[in-house]
């Protein structure tokens, strides 16, 4: 009977060590089934500084077109949680906000990026960049801006995902902060926040929602305001 080689051996052995630690560093625990539960709507206020709801999500497009930011569009099988409103101010200027809340931020599950979801209610992304938001004198938070259009429906778009306790609007940084967190042991929860507008001067735009955010986040609580945002110590700010 013939010996096994010990190359052969040694193989058998590291395929074995492998799957085990991919077994222990799998994450198995939800972070949302330990965490404060959230309910996005008692966490956002509908009236804070000079901005209040309006009742009629579609007041903003003026129009037939798909809303996006409709909760019919959003995947109820992604998310746990959706929020999608419209809010005017006194000189009557209209963003949407929308979040959506999910609890299981592994392949497949994460929230979908304006990217995606725009293209595929027959949109057209024509500017698309990243930048920064100053919250407050020693808050900044990572943004993604766009543009998206259909036919003559001109819409500016602020937006961040988060992973756990983090923001990361670019894919690699997202990818590793989701690595991070699964060595903890769980399976992160995460969040999209978007605001967009009808406007057909994205700088104006892209202005009024950076001071609409700012004003939202400045309302909220610190508990409330870390949920939405991310632990500022934990934050990716370039």
């Amino acid at each position: 009977m013939n010996a096994i080689p010990l190359k052969s051996w040694l193989t058998g052995l590291a395929m074995i060590a492998a799957a085990l630690l991919a077994a222990m560093l799998t994450p198995t625990e939800m972070a949302a089934d330990v965490n404060p539960p959230i309910n996005l709507k008692t966490l956002i206020p509908k009236q804070f500084g000079d901005w209040q709801q309006v009742q009629d999500l579609d007041i903003i497009s003026g129009s037939n077109d798909t809303n996006p930011n409709d909760k019919n569009t959003l995947s109820e099988k992604l998310y746990a949680q959706t929020l999608a409103r419209t809010y005017v101010n006194a000189r009557g200027e209209q963003i949407m906000l929308t979040i959506a809340y999910g609890k299981d931020q592994r392949n497949g599950m994460q929230v979908h990026k304006p990217e995606a979801c725009y293209p595929a209610q027959g949109f057209k992304i024509t500017q698309h960049s990243t930048g920064v938001l100053n919250v407050a004198a020693t808050t900044r938070i990572p943004v993604v801006h766009m543009v998206a259009v259909q036919r003559a429906r001109i819409e500016p778009i602020t937006y961040w995902t988060t992973v756990g306790d983090q923001i990361a609007v670019e894919s690699l940084k997202w990818k590793f902060a989701r690595f991070k967190y699964g060595l903890t042991g769980k399976v992160p929860d995460g969040l999209l926040f978007r605001v967009s507008s009808i406007d057909p001067d994205s700088t104006h735009a892209f202005a009024a929602q950076a001071a609409f955010i700012r004003t939202l986040l400045n309302a909220l609580d610190s508990s409330a305001r870390e949920r939405i945002m991310g632990h500022p110590s934990a934050m990716t700010t370039s």
